[in-house]
């Protein structure tokens, strides 16, 4: 085996999460543990013998805690994979925006910059779960970061595509900010068995628990997570492209255009930047 890495999972306690851990807790490296629920999460830990952290994405209060808590137990983090996220129904934070856009883009956004002076040290690989909503659904304006149409009416679908999108071009403008010290890439796991799409108002809701549509066209999170793995003990530029999007295990070519537009990529930073009081520079 690779020297052991220290690979920070969020959205762990369950689904592609849990399933990577465990194959990598199997595999010699130091697996840390970031989940929502208690039970879920301490169930995990306990499972494989790792540490674990709790911090819930509707609240960016929680997201800087665990920030402090991982810069003061791991003075190293070789992979940083910011997993968790969801389709959800229309609701407000605490702190004032969509719940699919906070959890999905601006607590990871948050967490990542917290934690980059310490990602830069070592090296890092950001892993985003991003996913084909990017392109089926998304249509990024800066300025309805709330996934609201044309139309002004809420929708499940765009708000989630539109994340998923923002969780891409962060990629691109984290690989172009830092380069030369962080692998940042993105990947889609696929249209996987899981808890995913139970508490929305999507369609996606009725399609992701049909079990016909479960068996016939879905893969297990055991599957999808070998994605999440390649990419976490991957050499950058021979297994994957930095800074790009994968869909497969390779780099995809049928996109939402939007993800090559460098200055929507920059805009999207420093609008995230300016709601969460980081990564300005």
């Amino acid at each position: 085996m690779s020297e052991s890495k220290t690979i920070v999972i969020t959205g762990a306690s369950d689904g592609i999460g849990a399933a990577a851990a465990r194959h990598l807790a199997a595999s010699g490296h130091r697996v840390v543990l970031v989940g929502r629920s208690p039970e879920k999460t301490r169930a995990l830990a306990d499972e494989l013998d790792a540490p674990y952290h709790l911090a819930d994405f509707q609240h960016l209060d929680q997201v800087r805690d665990l920030a402090s808590d991982l810069l003061d137990a791991y003075p190293r983090i070789d992979v940083l994979a910011n997993n968790a996220g969801g389709i959800f129904s229309q609701e407000t934070t605490q702190d004032g925006y969509d719940k699919t856009f906070q959890v999905n883009h601006l607590a990871p956004f948050l967490l990542t910059n917290l934690l980059l002076e310490r990602l830069r040290e070592s090296h890092a690989t950001v892993i985003q779960t991003a996913s084909i909503a990017a392109r089926l659904f998304g249509d990024l304006d800066l300025q309805d970061l709330e996934g609201l149409n044309n139309s002004g009416k809420w929708n499940a679908n765009k708000a989630y595509g539109d994340a998923k999108l923002e969780n891409i071009l962060f990629t691109s403008e984290l690989g172009r900010r830092f380069g030369d010290e962080i692998d940042a890439v993105a990947f889609h796991p696929g249209v996987v068995s899981t808890s995913f799409a139970s508490d929305t108002s999507s369609l996606m809701k009725i399609v992701y628990h049909l079990p016909v549509v479960s068996k016939l066209l879905m893969t297990s999170p055991e599957d999808s997570a070998r994605l999440l793995v390649d990419l976490a003990l991957g050499e950058p530029g021979t297994d994957f492209t930095p800074g790009g999007y994968h869909e497969r295990g390779k780099l995809a070519t049928k996109v939402n255009p939007q993800i090559h537009d460098a200055a929507l990529a920059k805009g999207l930073w420093e609008r995230s930047a300016e709601l969460t009081g980081v990564g300005r520079s």
